[in-house]
């Protein structure tokens, strides 16, 4: 589970219902079902005209990759196969990594080392890798602006929703009491048109591109990590160029780590 991700809504929520109470306003007025249907079912209802019929499939799909931590191979592990592989290749050729291929779990992976077992040069092999991720950007940029488009219809209907109950509490002119109460709750459409754009759907959005970014990065280390194989590298040096990839304190660490074994 991504723990951020629930962290985030709750730590969302509770400043909204703690600031309530501060303002002597209860909580209870939330449950609004006029609002509610307004602004959930509008922002749904927008959203499905606004994107065809294959990406709004997607939908439970994309909420299931925001509660869910990914599965991205470790890097420094990653780099160290990539180190293994360089130097069982210069021992014995490539041929030697066929069989590394079927413990491969990662199909990206595997199949860019069977391209490259195969024979294939490397700009084909970089070409095809490339289009594979490039086709991988574009269908989380469809999912991450499902999210975003959500995040600006949102608080524009709960504007809508505002001016249905204003009409609706000019119905109780000649009650004070009762013109109160329909204007608090004309007002409550606003305040979750705001809250489901600016404390949701933006930041599902953005969630979505930060975990798209880093499944590109190990996607892009990996297809280096093939060519400098395929090249002939020195393990060495496949491990100082893919250490790039690392933030840099782990990137000093592990380049040290690995320097004091090359030495024993």
């Amino acid at each position: 589970m991504d723990k951020t991700s629930v962290i985030g809504v709750v730590i969302g929520v509770v400043a909204v219902l703690v600031g309530m109470f501060f303002k002597g306003v209860s909580p209870v007025q939330l449950v609004n079902p006029a609002a509610i249907l307004i602004i959930l079912l509008g922002t749904a209802g927008a959203v499905t005209i606004a994107f065809p019929t294959s990406e709004i499939k997607r939908v439970p799909k994309l909420f299931g990759k925001l509660f869910k931590e990914d599965k991205l191979p470790d890097t420094a592990e990653l780099i160290k196969m990539f180190s293994d592989w360089a130097q069982l290749a210069r021992k014995e050729g490539l041929l030697a990594l066929e069989s590394q291929t079927n413990e491969i779990d990662d199909d990206f992976l595997k199949n860019g080392l069977s391209l490259a077992v195969d024979g294939q040069s490397a700009d084909y092999i970089r070409d095809v890798l490339s289009e594979e991720i490039e086709a991988m950007e574009e269908r989380h940029q469809s999912g991450a602006l499902i999210f975003t488009q959500a995040g600006t219809y949102a608080p524009t209907l709960g504007v809508l929703g505002a001016v249905v109950g204003l009409i609706a509490a000019l119905g109780y002119m000649n009650d004070i009491e009762g013109l109160g109460h329909a204007i608090s709750a004309a007002f409550i459409a606003t305040l979750l048109g705001i809250f489901t754009g600016y404390v949701l759907w933006h930041p599902f959005a953005n969630k979505l591109k930060r975990k798209s970014k880093q499944e590109v990065k190990v996607k892009q280390m990996m297809v280096e990590g093939i060519l400098s194989i395929l090249e002939g590298e020195a393990p060495r040096v496949i491990e100082t160029k893919l250490a790039s990839y690392l933030p840099g304190s782990e990137k000093k660490k592990f380049l040290a780590a690995t320097g004091e074994a090359a030495n024993e």
